[in-house]
């Protein structure tokens, strides 16, 4: 494990060279490879090294965030060509990556919350000082205080847990606590960060303000370490967790219902996919808190799809943007006609969006209805309201931005570049290629 920290930190220097932009790009490509080819899984934690190792949890989410931050400098282009600091550009992006990758990597939770609370830096970093508005500072300071509020009292349920106890090593995760403020302080962080509903107003202004890279990473990984912390630690929270989860899961499933329709009354389309990801969140929410093998199988898929897709369609959001200069739907209408082979990649991300076959959102969201209706019978009135709005506000995005009577004369009529139409591939395939081998989700259990 310690060889491939070493192998991010040596590329540092990559950073600072002229011609360093696409041969980083490069690099993060063939360490995915790499990576894949290195690790080998099974029930317990193999490759492990000092403080590091990997059970199939962290295999999965190391290989989310190395493949998203690889698709991220090939996403920003714009940077790239207008000159704008993108050295330092890509150092944010290097270091981010690190903190993320000793984030799952870690096998002891007082590291994990360390380079958990560390990966918020270089992500203010990219929001501030490459984000488009003047609002985003604003942004800024949203996401800094809803993380850092709940943050602290978690570092203080650490130390008491070390103090009951005896270590921190998840691997002795043996003694569960009974004591209710407790289970608040540890999961109130993984909360904000999913986000759950009524602690999620900081992920729509931190995405409407993100450069296209920041977007990315917000939706594809930095979402999902609310997910990954709450299902490293549920075990301790069992206990508690018997009686209260009842309240996370009712907010989760109601939560998404009105945030599906908050979709339906979006004007701008960052914001709409931001809010649609609240919705899916809120569906994973549901499926860990219900502390059953299909709830966390179908978590960690869900996680998985809602990384690569959501992703995908913030790129195809940035790709009109950096065209017409908005991203409003009002304005960003009848771009069948004016790009016809991009309609492709909207019509497969939207509807990939949406849960549709063969995308791994389908399988991830069949395995959260088994496990929220075994749960309760009640849940199937607001999974099925959600599923429906999923559709609906996909299908929103899709024919407002496509259809319709084109308003911008200023638009320009490339028709797409390689790249770009490389980079909605490189996330499209895998979403719908690793439906075929859902049972890696079943192994982990």
């Amino acid at each position: 494990m310690m060889k491939f920290l070493l192998a991010l930190v040596f590329m540092v220097p990559l950073s600072f060279l002229g011609s360093g932009f696409w041969f980083s790009q490069c690099i993060y490509m063939s360490l995915v490879f790499i990576f894949i080819v290195e690790m080998s899984w099974g029930w317990m934690y193999c490759h492990i090294s000092y403080f590091m190792g990997v059970d199939l949890l962290s295999f999965v989410m190391i290989m989310l965030s190395m493949w998203i931050c690889s698709l991220m400098v090939m996403a920003s282009e714009g940077i790239f060509k207008s000159g704008y600091y993108y050295k330092t550009y890509l150092l944010t992006l290097l270091i981010l990556l690190i903190s993320l990758y000793c984030t799952f990597a870690s096998m002891n939770l007082f590291v994990f919350y360390l380079f958990f609370e560390f990966s918020l830096i270089p992500t203010l970093i990219l929001i501030v000082g490459w984000g488009y508005q003047p609002e985003r500072i604003q942004a800024g300071v949203y996401l800094l205080f809803y993380t850092l509020v709940a943050s602290l009292p978690m570092m203080v349920s650490i130390f008491y847990y070390y103090l009951v106890a005896g270590t921190l090593d998840y691997f002795f995760f043996m003694k569960s606590v009974e004591f209710f403020m407790f289970y608040i302080c540890m999961s109130m962080v993984f909360l904000v960060k999913m986000p759950m509903y009524f602690v999620h107003l900081w992920l729509p202004k931190a995405h409407v303000e993100a450069p296209v890279a920041g977007s990315m990473i917000l939706a594809g990984v930095m979402l999902k370490l609310g997910g990954y912390g709450l299902m490293r630690l549920m075990q301790v929270l069992i206990p508690v967790g018997m009686s209260v989860n009842l309240v996370f899961i009712v907010i989760g499933l109601v939560g998404g219902f009105f945030v599906s329709l908050i979709c339906l009354r979006q004007g701008d389309i960052k914001s709409l996919i931001a809010y649609s990801s609240v919705a899916h969140m809120g569906l994973v929410l549901g499926g860990i808190m219900t502390m059953n093998s299909w709830g966390l199988m179908g978590s960690l898929g869900m996680m998985v799809a809602h990384g690569l897709c959501s992703s995908g369609l913030f790129c195809l959001a940035n790709i009109s943007y950096e065209r017409l200069g908005s991203r409003s739907l009002y304005l960003n209408k009848g771009l069948i006609n004016l790009m016809p082979s991009m309609s492709l990649w909207w019509f497969l991300l939207s509807s990939s969006n949406m849960a549709a076959p063969p995308s791994l959102n389908l399988l991830g969201e069949i395995m959260l209805i088994n496990s929220l209706i075994s749960w309760s019978f009640y849940c199937m009135i607001f999974l099925s309201l959600i599923s429906f709005f999923s559709a609906a506000y996909s299908l929103y995005l899709y024919s407002f931005s496509q259809h319709g009577k084109l308003f911008s004369g200023s638009y320009s009529f490339s028709l797409g570049s390689a790249r770009e139409y490389l980079l909605l591939f490189l996330h499209w395939f895998p979403l719908n290629i690793l439906v075929l081998k859902g049972e890696f989700m079943v192994m982990w259990i």
